[in-house]
């Protein structure tokens, strides 16, 4: 039988092409494809998540890590939709508006990915509103918030309050992250969560939606 832990250890090595093979072969043996992502891909991505946090990889490792789960979950996804696999949770997550970085955000977006969210990444410079009605409209479960800038940090507690305005703050967690924010801003401002790198908005993101 396939083992999958081999497979952990390709995607923590960023061997893409290894990564894919064994992801083949254990589908030749007959592993459903829902078991090679949770006991195959995610383990090894949360194992990325854990060293990112640690310092012991970097982001481009990270993003080479990232590549080549996404080139598995290529492979499984017409039969992950055969096998009627629900989604861990939906997101919307974006960089806040005034602000045009997106780095560490499509980070965290590949992560979430990585982990069996439904990702709706609304891009950079985002208007309360935008952020707001997206949440409404995919019926989010979790909500993503990204700032680099300390002038853009702000616009964090204007997007919260734009969606306790729209009755939908009992429905969705949110997430803030970016360079100059920290938990105690997180909490100042209402959020449930604050994440310092992509690993660790994983864990929040598993976390809360437990």
């Amino acid at each position: 039988m396939s083992d999958l832990s081999l497979m952990s250890d390709a995607l923590v090595a960023m061997n893409e092409q290894k990564v894919k093979e064994l992801v083949r072969e254990a589908l030749d043996q007959g592993v459903l494809a829902r078991e090679i992502l949770n006991k195959g891909l995610v383990p090894g991505m949360d194992i990325v998540g854990e060293k990112m946090e640690n310092g012991d990889m970097f982001i481009p490792e990270v993003l080479m890590s990232a590549k080549a789960m996404s080139a598995a979950v290529e492979i499984l996804k017409p039969l992950l939709g055969d096998e009627g696999l629900t989604a861990a949770g939906k997101v919307v997550i974006g960089t806040v508006k005034g602000d045009l970085h997106d780095i560490g955000k499509n980070l965290v977006v590949l992560m979430l990915e990585s982990a069996g969210f439904e990702v709706y990444n609304l891009g950079v410079d985002v208007a309360p509103e935008e952020f707001a009605r997206a949440v409404q409209e995919k019926g989010a479960d979790l909500l993503g918030l990204s700032a680099l800038l300390t002038t853009t940090m702000p616009m964090m507690k204007k997007t919260i309050d734009a969606v306790v305005e729209s009755g939908l703050r009992d429905s969705v967690k949110v997430i803030v992250g970016g360079a100059p924010v920290n938990q105690k801003f997180a909490d100042e401002i209402g959020a449930d969560g604050y994440a310092s790198d992509a690993g660790s908005a994983n864990k929040l993101a598993k976390a809360l939606l437990q």
